[in-house]
């Protein structure tokens, strides 16, 4: 399974599930402690900031950052949960969720995946960059666009609370 949460509840979230593995998305302006029982070779720090476009001063996803984001995914042995955060568990971390869904389940329908990323996260605002570039590497020729566009904009909050997709 795949939680998400906000870097707030990051702690809470890796105790709570019994996770082993965690995907930080973060600009370089946060600094925090990996929770207890995460080894460092189980967690990648992607850093970059919640924008779809560029921005003067800001550092934008790359394609390179979304593929170490799927190879992380990739390799993750599957044996205990993993958690994504970013700063407000909205937008960075709920658009890599769904890209690790449609990685590690390439049978999956990405309209579906979408329908059940809604159902878990009334909030969720998956950043259209990283899934974009996911769709792209993963060749799903737009779908995974689509399908987040049919969901659209989440309900606004300032911080989204935590919860689970299965990947199956």
């Amino acid at each position: 399974m795949i939680h998400v949460c906000p870097l707030s509840r990051l702690h809470e979230t890796v105790a709570d599930t019994g996770a082993r593995h965690v995907v930080s998305l973060l600009s370089d302006a946060f600094h925090f402690e990996l929770p207890q029982g995460i080894a460092a070779e189980n967690h990648l720090r992607l850093r970059f900031h919640d924008i779809a476009a560029p921005l003067d001063g800001y550092v934008l996803a790359e394609e390179a950052h979304v593929a170490d984001l799927l190879g992380f995914m990739r390799s993750w042995d599957r044996r205990a949960p993993l958690v994504v955060h970013c700063f407000a568990g909205i937008s960075r971390s709920t658009a890599s969720a769904f890209a690790g869904i449609c990685a590690l389940s390439p049978h999956r329908d990405e309209a579906g995946i979408a329908q059940a990323l809604r159902r878990a996260s009334p909030t969720a605002t998956p950043n259209m960059r990283i899934v974009f570039l996911a769709d792209r590497l993963l060749g799903r020729r737009g779908r995974m666009v689509a399908a987040i566009e049919t969901i659209g904009r989440g309900a606004f909050a300032v911080e989204g609370a935590p919860f689970g997709l299965q990947l199956e």
